[in-house]
């Protein structure tokens, strides 16, 4: 009988999906788990791997990574929240054999199970190298914002942290003990290293490659 392993941080989902695989397939379900850390003893256990990309310990592309290099065979099929093409690109380029939506129906799910135990691509090859080609280009684009934002000093991030607070230039010269005038040069320093045109688009950029967080009131 197959042997599979479930990760997701969503137990009643988790727990429910593994009842349902274990009564429509031949499989047996022999963990089901919610982070990396408990998930790494079964790597190389089991014939199927079912993982969800939110995991208690991090993502599920590191996990997927890891799995990967451990196990190079075992397909490992990941149900996504995300109906995104980004999104699945960066799973197929960290090791998955196929990204299904949970969205998607009883009936595909144990489909592509099915065709991953064969052997079979879930994918059609030109669609699996347009997705690699995707993740590439991604992962070029991220390495070039972060280039650019390590041109920032320490204070220019620390001027763009303050400012994702909404505070006005009075109130960050007061937070940080400078003045009015020396944040309004700091600001125009960080336009220019970041070659954008205002302050809410350093700001977005910024939270999107993760040197700035939002913090809930």
């Amino acid at each position: 009988m197959k042997r599979a392993l479930l990760v997701d941080d969503h137990a009643v989902y988790r727990e429910s999906f593994g009842l349902v695989l274990e009564h429509r397939l031949a499989l047996k379900i022999v963990a089901q788990v919610a982070s990396l850390e408990d998930a790494r003893p079964w790597f190389a256990e089991v014939d199927l791997g079912v993982i969800g990309l939110s995991i208690a310990d991090g993502n599920g592309h590191s996990l997927l990574r890891e799995w990967r290099a451990a196990n190079p065979t075992v397909p490992i099929i990941v149900l996504g929240e995300s109906p995104e093409r980004s999104a699945r690109a960066m799973a197929i380029e960290a090791g998955a054999t196929g990204v299904l939506e949970k969205s998607a129906s009883l009936a595909d799910m144990i489909e592509a199970i099915q065709l991953a135990w064969a052997g079979e691509s879930l994918l059609p090859p030109q669609e699996m190298i347009d997705l690699l080609r995707m993740a590439s280009l991604r992962r070029e684009n991220e390495y070039a914002a972060t280039e650019t934002l390590n041109r920032l000093t320490p204070r220019e991030l620390e001027v763009l942290q303050v400012l994702a607070e909404g505070l006005s230039d009075r109130e960050i010269g007061d937070r940080l003990h400078i003045s009015t005038e020396t944040v309004r040069t700091h600001f125009v320093n960080i336009l220019g290293k970041l070659h954008v045109s205002s302050r809410i688009q350093a700001l977005v950029f910024a939270v999107r490659h993760g040197a700035v967080q939002i913090r809930p009131e």
